[in-house]
């Protein structure tokens, strides 16, 4: 009996299969390269069909359930086929600003889809130019890849709903969100890991995997990270270090702030708090590959401050740990000494994660204990050296580090993983 894990992040999708035991059996991955808006949807089918056809034929028979994470609040626009109507929205399109007011007038006070990157303010957005009959359903990254399977759609998870306006009190749609809305239906939330569907017949056949494998409600890219790092103490923390710098802290209080893009997710009887930066290693990508990245690191003494302060972020707009979809990025003075140069961008991104932490801590989340690190940025040594000396805490490498991981524990384990209850 095997349990398969899928991770769509930014530039690639995963895979990890786990046995009964938690033990990796095989993994395997696509890059998705440059993109094209119009052909980001297809390259995503295509990764997902490859990656489960590409299984061993023993550990695709014996395939007991599958569960899948996505980059939260991408957005697609589909008929009732699936078939996409508009290129996806991803998860920092920050074009919805006329849909984020309206919805920030209307919300909860403080309530994350009124920010102009959430799923709520893209649907406003795709409905306005698609129109009343442009397209029937409005769909998650994970729930679109998840009905790709079963051929079915109509529950989403806590997770991605979140931004879709999601009441957390209650775990359900509140009366603005059906009134902004305005679809034909709205999915059903239900909990992180709870079953969906089993493959479609035709689907399991075409990829040569046991009928009555079972599909589970997914979580965000992020949120399987989290997962994967095995953390389950209240002030427990998991920064993400891929293309963004995402920030997670297991709290035992719910804490929100707009104007800081600070939210919080169900995580049973506790709260997953944090945010989400703009920066991360795309900015690195623009000046250094990996080859550059690990030679010049190697010159860097990570016991000494960088005196240069940038905003390193890859275009203007940031959402965390300030939401200003104005701010400009800051990317000069640029010594000629490129190791000087990497210091300084090392440097302040690990100063956005302290003043991240340190943000969450002053809103009234659970005191940081110790940070573990997910990501291809958790490889370099350096910057984790960097890191601890502004945290202040342990920081160390998580065990397992790739979301897909997380999501292959979110199949094996379904909702029984959000301890100690659900509601």
């Amino acid at each position: 009996m095997y349990f398969l894990g899928i991770d769509f992040g930014t530039s690639g999708a995963r895979s990890c299969v786990i046995d009964a035991e938690g033990t990796i059996v095989v993994e395997d991955k696509r890059d998705f390269g440059a993109l094209d808006d119009y052909e980001r949807a297809g390259i995503w089918r295509e990764a997902l069909w490859d990656l489960v056809a590409a299984l061993p034929p023993p550990i695709r028979t014996q395939l007991s359930d599958i569960a899948l994470d996505g980059t939260s609040g991408t957005v697609l626009a589909c008929d009732e086929e699936l078939s996409p109507r508009h290129p996806p929205l991803l998860y920092n399109d920050d074009r919805a600003v006329e849909e984020a007011a309206l919805i920030a007038k209307t919300a909860t006070p403080g309530h994350p889809a009124a920010a102009v990157t959430s799923g709520l303010a893209k649907v406003l957005w795709l409905k306005k130019r698609l129109g009343l009959t442009g397209a029937r359903l409005y769909l998650n990254q994970a729930d679109w890849l998840a009905g790709l399977l079963t051929g079915r759609v109509g529950m989403t998870d806590y997770h991605n709903a979140l931004k879709m306006g999601l009441d957390l009190d209650e775990l359900k749609w509140p009366a603005w969100v059906e009134y902004l809305a305005d679809v034909d239906y709205l999915p059903v939330p239900v909990a992180p890991g709870s079953r969906l569907a089993t493959v479609s017949r035709p689907r399991a056949r075409y990829l040569g995997i046991n009928p009555g494998c079972m599909v589970h409600a997914g979580t965000t890219d992020s949120i399987a990270a989290f997962l994967a790092a095995g953390v389950s103490r209240s002030g427990d923390a998991v920064t993400s270090l891929g293309s963004t710098l995402v920030l997670k802290l297991l709290s035992d209080h719910r804490v929100e702030s707009t104007g800081h893009g600070v939210y919080s997710h169900w995580f049973g009887s506790r709260w997953l708090t944090g945010g989400a930066s703009n920066s991360g290693g795309a900015v690195l990508r623009q000046f250094f590959d990996d080859r550059q990245l690990t030679a010049l690191s190697e010159k860097i003494n990570p016991a000494i401050a960088s005196p240069l302060d940038y905003v390193p972020l890859p275009k203007p707009g940031e959402r965390f740990p300030l939401n200003d979809p104005t701010l400009a990025p800051r990317l000069s003075p640029r010594p000629a000494d490129d190791a000087e140069f990497l210091h300084g961008l090392l440097e302040s991104l690990a100063r956005i994660e302290a003043r991240g932490y340190g943000l969450l801590g002053e809103l009234g989340a659970s005191s940081v204990r110790q940070v573990e690190t997910a990501g291809g940025g958790a490889r370099n040594a350096v910057w984790t050296r960097i890191r601890q000396r502004l945290l202040g805490v342990p920081v160390a490498r998580a065990r397992h580090t790739d979301a897909a991981y997380g999501a292959a524990l979110l199949a094996r384990e379904g909702i029984r993983l959000f301890d100690p209850v659900y509601p």
